[in-house]
């Protein structure tokens, strides 16, 4: 995530807001923003309704965690539309912001 942050001046550059989305409680999204100096927003989706909209919630019923967030990337255009879309499967891979970056910019968003 320090990484979005570091690359927040090119992404408003492009005319782009930088938000995270966490399955976790506000009051622990909170302090993890904190305790990491996080600068982009963060939303907390605890009740797990905008996840399973993007495809980026695991439900398995073998899990001890059952419902989970996957780690994934979305690009949305101000109409609400999806112009880009990565979710990963492992949590700990993360995307280089260099990437997302170059995509929105060859998205024309």
């Amino acid at each position: 995530m320090a990484g979005f942050d570091a690359a927040l001046p090119q992404f408003e550059a492009a005319g782009a807001q930088v938000v995270g989305v966490s399955g976790d409680a506000w009051q622990a999204l909170a302090a993890w923003r904190t305790q990491n100096n996080i600068k982009h927003v963060q939303l907390s989706d605890f009740r797990r309704q905008m996840l399973p909209a993007y495809g980026a919630l695991v439900t398995d019923e073998t899990s001890p965690i059952y419902r989970y967030p996957k780690r994934a990337y979305f690009i949305i255009d101000r109409n609400g539309i999806v112009k880009y879309v990565k979710v990963l499967d492992n949590p700990l891979n993360l995307l280089d912001p260099q990437e997302v970056l170059t995509t929105l910019k060859a998205s024309g968003v």
